[in-house]
């Protein structure tokens, strides 16, 4: 007799075979059929694929793990075909009577494949209004009040399905995302430099810096003070915090003062005539910076180099220790490289994984390794770059050419390789002026499209889904 194997061992097998060859086994017979369709496979080849994907941030609705995988596989694959005429569904988006300042989805949909699917963004205008709107039907769901002054910037807390917005003169306001309810406010003593959302499994906060250099931490929803930290006494401050919120990185720019990073447990309890925990980076005159977003403590800062002047892209790890006196933030540099002398100060800057560097001057896209070898380069804009939009699978460029340009990562190979696809194209060049904004998730993709009378509107791309599909996967 032919040797069997158990449902457990079959699982156990299964486990370690692609998407691909699970659908080839579940052609065998009745049992391997229905071993090959357990939760659990498809749920750890989703995270395997797709790490981004928490589970505990996920909302399958109807769908299984192996219908979303599905579905997401052939989404991908056919948005690096480069049919945007077929898989897209364009629609201009109008409504603000002034120029949109910022914009941010609110939605948790881009998990979501089951026909159910639907995203939301918020933006905030000129014209002193939020605004919520649906980007699959091209409709405004609902708008503020108009404010007391225009509002400049913009956050979301997708879980708690709130917009946080802070107007020119310092006004903080909650709001609630579906039906545009103020919840909140708080008022700064001047206007705001920088707004961050830390939605940590913890517990949400809000950080703010002031044009003064002060940093506040504010609960959330109630918008009540946590604590207020002199970090650059009289300079705007930037902020940044890293994917697990668990730090935060604060610099002035082209200032001869070092960027400071701080450690946001200790902003949310602070103890009385204690300073934060935080440490000085020795460097200085920083332009841009950013987080690797599969680390929990990678920092890369682009700045001027102490000997040359030139610009450099320091790397850095850290670390928070117990001793006898306190938590120290012990820092590591791991990597430095200076930029070419050729190449025109870049005036955006992401990363990729742990170890990519996305880098935009003018016209041109130039990816780095953190040890500065350069992996590619394009020039796919007529006019300068406005906007750069970067996740696991795919990279998006916003230009004043009145064009989105979209970029797929091969996945075949161990160093990232990142494929120019095509152009998704705006409005006429009579009446608009270029995108300067890009944002996007599973399933949509949004620019904001400026207009030559001094207003704005939102251009959407919705992928156009099949729901359902069990015989297509990459």
């Amino acid at each position: 007799m032919e040797p069997r194997l158990g449902l457990h061992e079959l699982l156990h097998v299964f486990s370690f075979l692609e998407a691909r060859d699970l659908l080839s086994a579940a052609q065998v017979d009745k049992v391997w059929n229905e071993v090959s369709r357990t939760k659990e496979l498809w749920r750890q080849l989703c995270l395997r694929r797709w790490s981004s994907c928490k589970a505990s941030q996920m909302t399958l609705g109807t769908q299984t793990w192996k219908q979303y995988y599905l579905c997401r596989a052939e989404l991908e694959f056919r948005m690096e075909c480069g049919r945007p005429e077929k898989d897209f569904i364009c629609k201009a988006i109008a409504g603000h009577k002034g120029g949109i300042d910022e914009l941010a989805y609110v939605s948790n949909s881009g998990c979501r494949f089951d026909g159910q699917e639907k995203s939301v963004v918020c933006t905030v205008s000129s014209d002193s209004t939020v605004r919520a709107w649906d980007v699959q039907e091209g409709a405004e769901i609902w708008s503020s009040p108009v404010q007391p002054a225009a509002l400049v910037n913009l956050v979301t807390f997708r879980q708690l399905q709130l917009a946080v917005t802070v107007d020119k003169l310092g006004l903080i306001k909650v709001w609630k995302a579906e039906n545009g309810r103020e919840c909140a406010s708080f008022s700064l003593p001047v206007h705001s430099s920088a707004l961050q959302a830390c939605d940590r499994p913890e517990g949400p906060f809000l950080l703010v810096a002031s044009a003064e250099g002060m940093l506040y931490a504010l609960t959330v929803p109630h918008l009540r003070l946590l604590s207020r930290t002199g970090v650059f006494p009289g300079s705007p401050t930037s902020l940044l915090c890293s994917p697990d919120c668990q730090w935060v990185f604060a610099s002035t720019q082209d200032s001869d003062l070092g960027p400071k990073v701080f450690c946001t447990r200790s902003l949310l309890a602070l103890v009385e005539e204690e300073p934060p925990v935080s440490t000085t980076l020795p460097i200085w005159r920083i332009s841009r910076a950013c987080w690797a977003p599969d680390e929990t403590a990678r920092l890369m800062v682009m700045h001027r180099n102490h000997d040359s002047g030139q610009l450099a892209i320091t790397t850095y790890e850290l670390e928070a220790k117990q001793s006898q006196e306190g938590v120290d933030v012990v820092v590591q540099q791991i990597a430095s490289f200076l930029l070419p002398d050729t190449m025109t100060p870049p005036h955006l800057m992401k990363a990729r994984g742990s170890q990519v560097i996305l880098l935009v001057s003018g016209l041109e896209l130039v990816l780095f390794t953190i040890q500065g070898l350069q992996l590619a380069a394009f020039q796919d804009h007529q006019k300068p770059i406005s906007a750069l939009w970067v996740d696991e699978s795919r990279v998006l460029t916003a230009s004043f050419d009145l064009s989105l340009r979209v970029y797929v990562w091969s996945k075949e190979n161990p160093l990232p390789v990142l494929k120019s696809c095509y152009h998704l194209l705006g409005g006429s060049h009579r009446w608009a002026s270029g995108f300067t904004h890009v944002e996007s998730d599973s399933v949509s993709i949004v620019g904001v499209e400026a207009r030559n009378i001094g207003t704005s509107i939102l251009r959407s791309y919705c992928f156009n889904i099949r729901h359902g599909s069990d015989d297509c996967v990459n």
